[in-house]
């Protein structure tokens, strides 16, 4: 926010009235640009249009909740975003940002009063899509509502890739890196199921500051000091503090390389006895000190994941293939919607000028010209002396622009051949 110019207090006895805050324009247009490249990236690839259910369990996509026809108590369901707006338009929606391999509920068994608009031949249920408290309008382990009207204390929201749920930063064991340091998180529980992530996270994982939390399972208390002194520890039983280096340094020269393909493969390091070697198990061979803590990802350590034969497996028993797939991140989801909208968008001016004739064209262009460049010339003056602008002034802008339009209207006439 900026104050007005001319802003200070007056001398004297008196004070003066508050002023109302007021903005820029350049605020105005820099918070809109900032508001529709958000919404851009939220909404990705999702047709505003047409239901989605067509498509099968789409890989990832904007989801919504419909509080109105399945409130808690009922069975969850989640909506695609063109039925967000045709069929639940007038109804309280929990935004859900995106979930991957999901097909639209909407109109289906667990709507008791609606038919979907859109695509009303729909199955009974979506046996292939997963459902959390989310689709409640609850959040992280506190299972608390976002916004949350009786938590005071600010805290940014941080999405687990495994489980899609949503946490508090507080609550996830460990004081996150800054936003910009990581591009994916693990949460707590996620890393309890998949713990052979725990094997990655000296080489691929953001380090982060634990917090001192209580193991209740093995009764102990970590905190950074002690990891410290076990690394430490490690190096020695290694080989030395040197050596130890040395390794390590070749290794997060090893997994640091850009990777070149989408991690279908697993790259081969070749053995005396020139047989592949599983990452996994290598990383697995030393010693892995596991914490009770959420882990933090950048952004492309999937493609470092091992996706030998027998890792392979493993991912598709526990249910995570997605990991080893760099397009199911949210970053490439939001990429694609940044790049296929700015591809779509359609120019207003181009549609109503492909609407007219010849002379009506011309008459359309060179007004649009004038009007262009006088309203950049006038707003100019207002930058440069750092004032704001104010309604009255666009008023005035428009006022004296169609007085000018008239004047020249009546000393012109068009001539079409």
């Amino acid at each position: 926010m900026e104050a007005a110019a001319g802003g200070a207090e007056p001398a004297g006895g008196c004070a003066a009235a508050p002023e109302e805050p007021v903005v820029s324009l350049a605020d105005v247009l820099a918070e809109n640009e900032e508001l529709e490249k958000e919404a851009r990236a939220v909404l990705g690839g999702s047709d505003h249009e047409r239901c989605s259910y067509s498509q099968g369990a789409v890989k990832r996509q904007a989801l919504y909740a419909c509080s109105t026809c399945t409130p808690p108590g009922e069975e969850p369901a989640g909506i695609c975003l063109a039925c967000s707006y045709e069929c639940h338009g007038t109804h309280k929606l929990f935004e859900l940002y995106t979930k991957r391999n999901f097909r639209c509920d909407c109109g289906n068994s667990k709507f008791k009063n609606l038919q979907c608009k859109l695509f009303p031949e729909k199955g009974k249920v979506n046996s292939g899509n997963k459902y959390n408290h989310n689709f409640y309008g609850l959040y992280c382990v506190c299972k608390r509502p976002y916004p949350d009207p009786e938590d005071e204390i600010p805290d940014e929201m941080i999405q687990c890739i495994v489980c899609e749920d949503w946490f508090h930063g507080r609550h996830l064991g460990a004081v996150p890196p800054e936003s910009g340091d990581f591009h994916e998180m693990v949460c707590q529980a996620c890393m309890n199921c998949c713990a052979f992530l725990w094997a990655y996270t000296s080489q691929l994982a953001v380090p982060t500051v634990t917090k001192v939390t209580s193991l209740e399972d093995e009764r102990i208390v970590l905190n950074v000091k002690e990891t410290e002194e076990q690394n430490r520890e490690i190096q020695k039983e290694s080989g030395g503090d040197d050596q130890g280096k040395i390794k390590e340094e070749e290794q997060v020269e090893q997994y640091n390389e850009p990777s070149t393909s989408s991690g279908s493969k697993c790259p081969e390091t070749v053995t005396k006895s020139d047989e592949p070697v599983c990452k996994l198990r290598e990383l697995q061979t030393k010693h892995t000190l596991k914490k009770d803590t959420a882990t933090f990802w950048p952004s492309n350590w999937r493609s470092k994941l091992c996706t030998c034969k027998d890792c392979l497996k493993m991912y598709s028993e526990l249910d995570v293939q997605f990991l080893i797939d760099e397009c199911d991140t949210v970053l490439a989801y939001e990429n694609k919607g940044t790049s296929d909208q700015d591809t779509d968008r359609r120019d207003p001016l181009m549609d109503t000028l492909n609407s007219m004739n010849r002379v009506q064209q011309v008459e359309l262009i060179c007004e649009y010209n004038d009007l262009k460049t006088e309203l950049t010339d006038y707003l100019r003056r207002f930058a440069d002396e750092g004032t704001v602008v104010k309604r009255e002034d666009i008023q005035q802008f428009f006022e004296e622009f169609q007085s000018r339009k008239r004047r020249r209207t009546n000393r012109m006439q068009y001539y079409c051949s």
